[in-house]
């Protein structure tokens, strides 16, 4: 009989237990269906495809990769494994899928074929088609499914053989079903995809989107020749080529994207607005309720207007525009039409951000919002955090009609915090639940009332593992700034054992909020303080879920701010915990590594050591719409780039004695903080005779999921850290 598992074993090997949760939902407007991701068990990384029955109260498995896969390996193409890794993706399987309107259809990919599942009776084909296959989309009406196969965007009926079209004039796809839509006009050019800065900045993970009616799709064309090429090679093996990759660093040019409409009777209409003054193309929408609607920014991100687009000659015209002296921010679910028309958007006024349908505001302060979910008849579906960041909540606010016109309400609310999401379908809801109440997710099937209220239906059961620890973090406001703070102290801790040495754990930075009513996201934090820590996550200004002064308040000081606030809150902390500030260590990961980079090397009167993860160390290095929203474009702004970076003789110049252990860890394969950044760093480190450790990871994206790594980068932090505070192995 075998023990438990360590934590680090265990958190790595459930991929921080998110494996075997249920995910990805759709609901069938008729209310017959639930449909859903899992894998089979908390170790498990294989999704399948799952519906929840409601009228005969079963569950079914509609698609099994490893059968459908006749137990063969799954083989990634490129573009796929790309689309993984902007989207944090690290499971196997049925990652993602999509349906038609009725939620009768599914499609998916799986090691480059197409398969659909018909969703009723829980059947899966596959479809012959020319591949690889990326982000194949059912039409609405269910009878036909586009995709992108090498950059073109291609489409096949759903009750197609094997029968090549004879339109069809690529001699690859004899045989095939499928016909091309759009063919790339260039070697660099692409059909239907998301561009890098569109999926890892903007949260727009797709590149085409069908009509209403079924018969046109509307479909991005980018065009990546202008963008410069960098070269990702993998040291531990020699004999094989670099990776070529197009990667927009700030300062230089992005790849051209521009949309076209492709009617499936062969027509085609070039969509036009000013992609000058507008490059950045961040959002599209396209449904029953009015014609396809674009948001576009324009390059400094001060400015976004709202388009509609005429699908007979392309023109586009502006219905609204945003603008804002920091930056203006794309947010998730919106725009979009109401049904009788009217557009939804969020937005900061007054000092709020809050949600809009047409020109009337429907919510105010305390409600931060942060992303509409579903727009029905009558009410609007959104998240939003109140007072206290840490609660995030699921809200209807209603625009006409039935209900508190003009008010909102919370839905599912409880006698305690969560952090909540929710997916909606006619009249069904899936409700999904953390807390510091429980381990895990609860995911509930509800009804919501017309005029307010909700009934539950069904609760969606979870594979996923439940940890070998339990997090307890205690939420407090820290100082006259009130920053947010979970401290963790170690289990069985009493006031008789005294201060102890002090873990900094934060994110720190733009859409990274640590500090939630979520059990799981304290785990890690939990591990570390039972090691014997007391540790502290901090949400300082630029994290999100205040305000919008909260969250910009970086704005050209992304390191002074971002310093400044985890110094201010152990401080404020000190009194009230048992911190011992002579011993005082900091981690984190991307921004949070930059942060515990800036923390030892800035402020070594505060800071005794620090493990420095995948850092973007030379701003210049990272993208153009990250970097340039907070510091302006580096032509522009060369001394703001020089005064926030860690290795520009600015930057290190505020680099004081004396020196403190610095452990720099950074993936060699990682496409998106290129591992240039702590090679770079080093350099300069050993240039100033500052002495440090680095750990490359081999073959180590930004996401470090493998499970070796993941396991093994946890106990290696531990023992750095102890080491460098004097305190027993």
């Amino acid at each position: 009989m075998t023990g438990q598992p360590s934590f680090p074993r265990q958190y790595a090997r459930t991929q921080r237990f998110t494996l075997g949760a249920p995910r990805s939902y759709a609901l069938s407007p008729d209310g017959a269906r639930v449909v859903f991701l899992r894998s089979p068990s908390g170790t498990d990384r294989r999704q399948h495809l799952w519906v929840l029955d409601l009228e005969q109260g079963r569950e079914f498995t509609a698609a099994d990769p490893e059968a459908l896969l006749a137990g063969a390996e799954e083989q990634l193409p490129p573009q796929e494994r790309a689309r993984r890794e902007r989207s944090r993706e690290s499971s196997a399987g049925i990652v993602g899928y999509a349906t038609d309107s009725a939620v009768e259809l599914a499609a998916f990919p799986l090691s480059g074929r197409l398969f659909v599942s018909e969703l009723r009776a829980g059947t899966t084909r596959e479809l012959p088609v020319q591949g690889p296959v990326v982000d194949p989309r059912p039409s609405p009406d269910g009878r036909q499914v586009a995709f992108v196969a090498d950059g073109r965007l291609r489409v096949v009926a759903v009750d197609s053989t094997t029968t090549s079209d004879a339109g069809d004039a690529d001699p690859a796809a004899a045989g095939q079903a499928d016909r091309v839509l759009a063919e790339p006009d260039g070697p660099e050019v692409t059909w239907g995809l998301a561009e890098f800065i569109a999926a890892e900045e903007m949260g727009r993970y797709r590149g085409f989107w069908w009509s209403p009616d079924s018969d046109a799709v509307l479909a991005a064309r980018v065009d990546e020749a202008p963008v410069q090429r960098w070269w990702i090679s993998d040291p531990a093996h020699p004999d094989q080529e670099p990776a070529r990759i197009a990667y927009p660093a700030a300062g230089t040019r992005n790849a051209e994207v521009t949309l076209a409409l492709f009617g499936l009777d062969g027509s085609r209409t070039d969509v036009v607005w000013d992609t000058e003054r507008y490059p950045y193309l961040a959002r599209v929408h396209w449904s029953a309720a009015g014609p396809p609607l674009l948001l576009v920014q324009a390059r400094d991100q001060r400015d976004q207007r709202y388009l509609t687009v005429d699908t007979t000659t392309g023109a586009t015209r502006t219905v609204h525009d945003d603008e804002d002296a920091a930056w203006v921010e794309p947010f998730p679910g919106v725009p979009a039409w109401t049904p009788d028309g009217r557009l939804v958007r969020i937005a900061d006024e007054g000092g709020a951000r809050k949600l809009f349908v047409g020109a009337r505001p429907l919510t105010g302060a305390p409600l931060h919002v942060r992303a509409v979910l579903d727009i029905g008849e009558d009410d609007v579906l959104f998240s939003a955090s109140g007072a206290d960041m840490h609660d995030i909540g699921v809200y209807r606010a209603w625009f006409r009609g039935s209900g508190d016109q003009g008010g909102w309400e919370r839905v599912g609310e409880r006698p305690y915090p969560t952090v909540s999401s929710a997916v909606r379908g006619g009249a069904l809801t899936v409700l999904s639940q953390t807390s510091l109440e429980w381990p895990g997710t609860r995911a509930e099937v509800v009804r919501l009332d017309p005029d307010g209220g909700e009934k539950t239906l069904a609760t969606i059961g979870s594979c996923a593992e439940e940890p070998v620890l339990t997090a307890r973090p205690r939420l407090v406001r820290a100082g006259e700034r009130e920053i947010p703070c979970a401290v963790l102290l170690p289990a069985g801790y009493t006031d008789d054992d005294g201060p102890l040495p002090v873990l900094m754990d934060p994110y720190g930075g733009p859409h990274g909020q640590r500090v939630v009513a979520s059990h799981h996201a304290h785990l890690t934090s939990q591990w570390f303080a039972d090691q014997g820590f007391a540790v502290i996550v901090a949400d300082g200004r630029g994290t999100p879920g205040r305000s919008p002064a909260w969250e910009k308040a970086m704005f050209r000081d992304v390191a002074g701010v971002a310093l400044d606030d985890q110094i201010h809150a152990l401080h404020a902390l000190a009194g009230s915990f048992p911190l011992d500030l002579s011993r005082v260590a900091i981690r984190g990961w991307s921004f949070g590594g930059y942060l515990a980079g800036l923390a030892a090397l800035r402020r070594p009167d505060v800071f005794h050591a620090a493990v420095v993860g995948a850092p973007v160390s030379d701003l210049r290095l990272y993208d153009t719409h990250y970097q340039e929203r907070y510091l302006g474009h580096p032509d522009e702004e060369p001394a703001v780039y020089a005064a926030n970076s860690l290795v520009t003789d600015e930057g290190l110049s505020g680099a004081v004695e004396p020196h403190r252990p610095l452990l720099l860890v950074h993936g060699l394969a990682d496409d998106n903080v290129v591992v240039a950044h702590a090679l770079r760093l080093s350099a300069a480190l050993l240039a100033a005779g500052r002495p440090h450790e680095m750990l490359p990871l081999t073959g180590v994206t930004h996401m470090a999921s493998q499970e070796q790594v993941a396991e093994n980068l946890l106990l290696l932090q531990v023992d750095f850290l102890k080491r460098s505070l004097g305190m027993p192995a």
